[in-house]
């Protein structure tokens, strides 16, 4: 077993694809609109989902914002570097929840973004 791929529901996917590939590095490995439920699907990842965890964006054609609620957390990603990282995503208009640096209580570095939805993204080093 092996998990799959993680949902997240975005209010813009043109602007979310934008976040997660060039800012986030991923690819956009497929999409495909289903008309008759009044979505799209788009999925996005480091390698091919045969080979790893994909993120799966649903875009609903007739809704609009969502609430996060408090029960979710964050996706992390791994970087080479959290400070080179997150200088790079701020130069690229990301927000920065929380600036590079050792984590509470621990000496493991870490940063925070938000996506364009307002869901947070965890930049942890190797």
């Amino acid at each position: 077993m092996r998990i799959l791929h993680t949902m997240l529901r975005v209010a813009d996917l043109n602007k979310s694809i934008e976040f997660y590939t060039k800012i986030l590095g991923m690819d956009l490995l497929r999409k495909k609109d289903y008309p008759q439920g009044k979505f799209t699907l788009a999925f996005l990842g480091y390698a091919p989902e045969k080979e790893a965890a994909a993120l799966e964006l649903t875009y609903n054609w007739e809704q609009g914002d969502y609430q996060i609620g408090n029960g979710f957390g964050h996706i992390a990603v791994n970087v080479d570097d959290v400070y080179q990282a997150t200088k790079n995503a701020k130069q690229m208009g990301a927000k920065i929840v929380r600036e590079a640096g050792p984590m509470n209580a621990g000496t493991t570095i870490v940063a925070f973004l938000q996506d364009p939805d307002g869901y947070e993204i965890e930049l942890l080093s190797k």
